[in-house]
């Protein structure tokens, strides 16, 4: 997850900027002479409810921000199919992480935002599963931010 950054729309038009970057023509961000370009994604920031379901876990995902929904969104449908992962960061340092390859996930868009719903039928699996629900949402009330990805790829993160 290095190279991740939250989502935000400021008025000053600065979002993005990481140190040690300049700004090209037009205010765009450019690498410094012998740098790099890193490797960004810009994650939208939301409000994320983890809950127990029979078969497993339900993940919705709500945005406020019409631009970060349609987003989270594209970002749902593009990688559809991927691996679905969950993961919480307390002070730069992941505290857990959650592959949910025990279980079958399926996105659902919905008018707010989008709604990841991860089941097995096989018991010790679904037990698994929502072990992790009761462990990201733990972390996620200690203060933890939980950050949801497929493929590899962040959809959508939550700052509590």
């Amino acid at each position: 997850m290095t190279g991740t950054m939250m989502m935000e729309r400021p008025a000053n038009g600065m979002a993005g900027m990481m140190p040690g970057m300049g700004t090209g023509m037009g205010g765009s961000p450019m690498a410094g002479p012998g740098m790099m370009a890193p490797n960004m994604v810009m994650v939208p920031r939301c409000t994320m409810k983890m809950e127990k379901v029979a078969g497993g876990m339900k993940v919705t995902c709500v945005c406020d921000d019409p631009t970060a929904r349609a987003m989270m969104q594209n970002l749902c449908q593009m990688m559809a199919g991927g691996m679905c992962s969950m993961c919480c960061m307390m002070n730069g340092m992941m505290t857990c992480c959650c592959n949910m390859t025990m279980g079958v996930c399926k996105m659902e868009m919905t008018k707010d935002g989008c709604v990841m719903t991860c089941t097995s039928g096989d018991k010790a699996c679904e037990a698994m599963i929502q072990g992790c629900c009761d462990c990201m949402t733990a972390c996620m009330k200690a203060g933890a931010m939980c950050c949801m990805m497929m493929g590899g790829t962040p959809v959508c993160c939550c700052m509590c």
